[in-house]
């Protein structure tokens, strides 16, 4: 392969996309910055929504920069993005309406309201996905039960990336790591679970073909192609999830070893090779996604740095703009285990005040709230520590392998203090990095597409090549033990 060959990564995230470049010598990748663009959510007078026109002109946009910079060099391009999400298309195959955001409030006790039709064990016996009121499953169900429109309008459902994929390509179908946050697939036969969706008024109609990650869905249309410069390039379906991207990036060598995508959400699993749906999976509220290469991701949800990041939105909205790591220095000084949540608490999962929510949360469970912004952040990362050391033992009990490593990957591992914490409260190392993981698993599955590499063991040696790493040793156990048991307490559990 020449050593020029580029691929590029299109990469969305809550807060931000970007559109990067990356370089494969044989040996090592490297990873160039294109064209970054901010994203978050729209607020309409029915509700919260993705502007995903602007999205989808914002990356060809780093498409026709990445193009002009290396030319004929780019050999295929990738698009990962969150998870849940999606557009509905016509039977002309025209979009119906902006895509809802999944912090909109219209599935607020859809959850409890699709139980009753269909027991909520059911649910996860078919699915074996976590519960949680954002995904698809629930969004769709509470389209049916308003009668929307747009639903009996609909001939095709498609994900955030598989819509852009369509428009790019025009072929639609849902990508398989994508597809499986939905909860509206049989993960072990991975396909859609028609009787589960006409239970609840979803036509299965909408769900087209499903492909596996590394699948080349085509060529750029003509009128595409001539926007961003190039008709010859590859356009590659890689983990189109970010996470299953993120996660095709782990360093990992030989051996048990847990991960960590820190970001906006907390995603913190293992990798298998086939779904686990039992009465502890249910119980324990794990998660059975699909990851590369036909690997599961057996993973829990956990909210993340989005306490700390609305937070920070308050703040700066009352004038206060106070830059993340200064707030991270700020409680890095805080006194240690003043107060603790839970940071899976609904109260915490839609935007607005979010240190109001807090210092509510500590009142209501006997906890003095944190008196300033540092204490805060720190209330917020410490109780974040001790939730991985919780799902990690339930990760533990589940597999029956003790882990002996945890990697914590994407934008949260360049937050030093919360990987200490991690560090401390699970008793074992975290290795930190690589930061850019998402954009780098996703052009890791484009080499396993093109052949430039044989398999996921070998990529990842090739991140472990290309990346630096930092390691944290535990410190200060005993303290962390003490605090884990009242965080045990505080929830309710033994």
């Amino acid at each position: 392969m020449a050593a020029k060959a580029a691929f590029l990564a299109a990469d969305f995230g809550a807060e931000s996309g970007r559109v990067m470049a990356g370089r494969f010598d044989g040996r090592r990748l490297s990873l160039e910055e294109i064209h970054r663009f901010p994203n978050g959510p729209i607020a309409l007078p029915d509700g919260l929504h993705w502007d995903v026109l602007r999205q989808y002109a914002e990356m060809k946009t780093g498409f026709a920069a990445a193009v002009k910079r290396h030319g004929r060099d780019v050999r295929s391009l990738g698009i990962d993005t969150w998870g849940v999400d999606f557009g509905l298309l016509d039977a002309r195959g025209d979009l119906l309406g902006n895509p809802y955001h999944y912090r909109d409030a219209r599935t607020q006790g859809i959850p409890e309201k699709v139980f009753r039709r269909v027991p909520w064990e059911q649910v996860y016996r078919r699915t074996g996905i976590q519960f949680m009121s954002v995904n698809t499953l629930y969004q769709l169900a509470a389209m049916a039960e308003a009668r929307a429109p747009a639903l009996d309008a609909a001939r095709t459902l498609l994900y955030i990336p598989d819509l852009f994929n369509y428009w790019l390509t025009g072929r639609a179908c849902n990508e398989w790591t994508i597809a499986s946050t939905s909860q509206c697939l049989n993960t072990a036969t991975r396909a859609y679970a028609g009787a589960l969706l006409r239970r609840l008024g979803i036509p299965p109609r909408l769900f087209p073909e499903i492909v596996d990650s590394g699948t080349i869905l085509g060529r750029p249309r003509p009128s595409v192609a001539e926007e961003i410069g190039s008709a010859r390039v590859a356009v590659v379906a890689p983990g189109t999830h970010d996470t299953a991207s993120a996660v095709a990036a782990v360093p990992a060598g030989r051996g048990p070893f847990a991960y960590l995508s820190s970001g906006t959400w907390s995603l913190m699993g293992v990798e298998i090779d086939r779904p686990v749906i039992t009465a502890t999976t249910r119980a324990f509220n794990l998660t059975n996604e699909g990851g590369v290469c036909g690997t599961i991701r057996l993973l829990r949800n956990i909210m993340g740095l989005w306490l700390v990041q609305e937070s920070r939105r308050t703040w700066r909205r009352e004038g206060a703009d106070i830059s993340y790591a200064a707030l991270t220095r700020l409680a890095a000084r805080a006194p240690a285990f003043a107060a603790l949540v839970n940071p899976d608490d609904a109260a915490f999962l839609p935007p607005g005040d979010m240190p109001a929510r807090i210092r509510a949360f500590c009142r209501k469970t006997g906890q003095k709230p944190p008196a300033d912004k540092g204490a805060l952040v720190r209330c917020a990362l410490e109780s974040l520590a001790l939730t991985y050391r919780r799902v990690l033992g339930r990760l533990e009990r589940v597999t029956g392998q003790r882990v002996e490593v945890l990697h914590i990957v994407g934008g949260g591992s360049q937050n030093a203090l919360l990987n200490q914490f991690a560090a401390d409260a699970i008793g074992r190392p975290v290795v930190a990095g690589p930061v850019e993981a998402t954009a780098a698993g996703n052009v890791l599955v484009q080499l396993l597409a093109t052949k430039e590499i044989r398999s996921l063991a070998e990529g990842r040696e090739v991140i472990r090549r290309s990346f630096p790493t930092t390691v944290f040793q535990p410190r200060d156990t005993a303290a962390w033990d003490a605090a884990y048991e009242r965080f045990e307490k505080q929830l309710g559990e033994s």
